[in-house]
């Protein structure tokens, strides 16, 4: 499991996470000796140029995975229609992060309802191996036709958990599973009951479409990704808030997870967990 927050350059977090006196330009390094995850939210107001993601792939450890999350002129603007240049724009852009590139976060917006023949489409322009995750926002989507679609792909439905809404059902529809916890705070026993849930995820997904081939120019720059899917990994993201708790719940998250160290920076994220109790 990978476990981290959305976004990581905040200077709300300097106290409760980030020592005081470090240099934004050191952020990234700090957060994965600590964490093995982040999603990129920026992306979905201005995708940075492969350089620059590039730049933050060099920074971070080689188990380190980034998950970005689409522009809002192909999800939100344009709405999946006739974005055959953007989508292609991201994907390789995207593939600049290497085998640091975890997954690809496609959030719809809350009042696009079930399209099927639009998700067709879109889903078309996608390569075999693209670590595709959606969120669907309007409940009309929460439908079998969209599941099988997604499970024919590998591709993953997100599971999104959020204040003042009745906790999501835990869908599967790959090998891989991508959760957005979205409350404030978790307690202990509600961090618990998440971890199970994920387990319970991983042994559906065991039986699910289990090599996802890879093809293509663009497909082939994924098959880091793929290999990551059919481990049957979860990708975790707590919210950010400028308390800094994010940090401390992945870290908590983790520690619960993999009570023994799995990779450098483990230990650092027990610490992390330990620390923020006090």
């Amino acid at each position: 499991m990978l476990a981290g927050t959305s976004g990581w350059s905040y200077e709300e977090w300097k106290g409760p996470f980030y020592p005081e006196a470090l240099a934004s330009r050191e952020m990234l390094r700090f957060y994965a000796e600590r964490l093995p995850a982040v999603e990129v939210n920026n992306t979905f107001y201005r995708l940075p140029k492969a350089s620059v993601l590039a730049g933050w792939a060099s920074q971070v450890p080689e188990g380190f995975r980034f998950a970005l999350k689409a522009s809002r002129r192909i999800t939100h603007l344009k709405r999946l229609r006739d974005v055959a240049e953007e989508t292609a724009y991201f994907l390789s852009t995207a593939g600049a992060l290497g085998p640091r590139l975890g997954a690809l976060l496609f959030q719809l917006p809350p009042n696009l309802k079930l399209d099927l023949d639009r998700l067709d489409a879109f889903l078309a322009l996608l390569p075999e191996g693209a670590p595709a995750a959606f969120e669907f926002r309007h409940p009309s989507w929460a439908d079998p036709a969209v599941h099988e679609r997604l499970r024919a792909r590998a591709f993953a439905w997100v599971i999104a958990d959020v204040e003042e809404a009745p906790p999501p059902p835990f869908v599967t529809t790959a090998p891989w599973t991508y959760l957005r916890l979205r409350r404030p705070g978790y307690t202990a026993p509600e961090l618990t009951a998440w971890l199970a849930h994920i387990r319970s995820g991983e042994v559906f997904a065991s039986e699910a479409r289990s090599e996802p081939q890879v093809s293509g120019a663009v497909g082939a720059g994924f098959a880091g990704a793929v290999h990551g899917r059919l481990a049957r990994q979860a990708y975790v993201f707590f919210k950010h808030e400028d308390a800094g708790a994010g940090p401390r719940l992945a870290a908590e998250l983790l520690a619960l997870a993999h009570p023994a160290p799995l990779r450098a920076g483990a230990a650092s994220a027990r610490d992390l967990a330990a620390g923020s109790s006090e």
